[in-house]
């Protein structure tokens, strides 16, 4: 049984570890990722693109994007990948009734009951652009992202 046990635990772990992450991305395309010089390597490592980069490195970097969109214009084709931050928002939280409290009162040899109030946080789902890269001919041309600074 102790065995069953382990087995079921390293078999979890195992899943959880092949969730997309850089450094699986990264082993899934060694080839790719062994054919970069040493600084592209170091960016997509710490999860940055530059300009000039294709699309596979991105995907390195970053992963799949939330969203594709073609636009086409005198000039060419543009292709954009969209990344989006989901977060959940606090939004206070709010009264949704009452609890009861039933207490035995030795003294009285009866029951006492208390009724308190009972509020519940409240959160709403929030999606935030977070970047976008655009390509043209196969390369990164432009990167567009939030500047957090304020």
């Amino acid at each position: 049984m102790k065995t069953l046990t382990q087995l079921f635990f390293a078999s979890v772990i195992l899943t959880l570890g092949a969730c997309d992450s850089i450094d699986s991305r990264i082993h899934a395309n060694a080839p790719l990722f062994n054919s970069l010089d040493p600084t592209d390597q170091s960016k997509i490592k710490h999860g940055d693109i530059d300009l000039g980069f294709s699309p596979a490195m991105v995907y390195l970097a970053l992963g799949a994007p939330d969203t594709k969109r073609q636009s086409a214009s005198a000039d060419g084709t543009t292709e954009t990948w969209i990344y989006n931050t989901y977060y959940d928002r606090y939004e206070g939280s709010a009264h949704v009734g009452y609890r009861r409290w039933v207490v035995y009162d030795p003294g009285l040899h009866r029951y006492r009951v208390y009724w308190t109030p009972v509020y519940q946080d409240l959160y709403s789902e929030q999606k935030e652009e977070r970047i976008r890269v655009s390509f043209r001919g196969g390369k990164v041309t432009s990167i567009d992202q939030a500047n957090d600074a304020g």
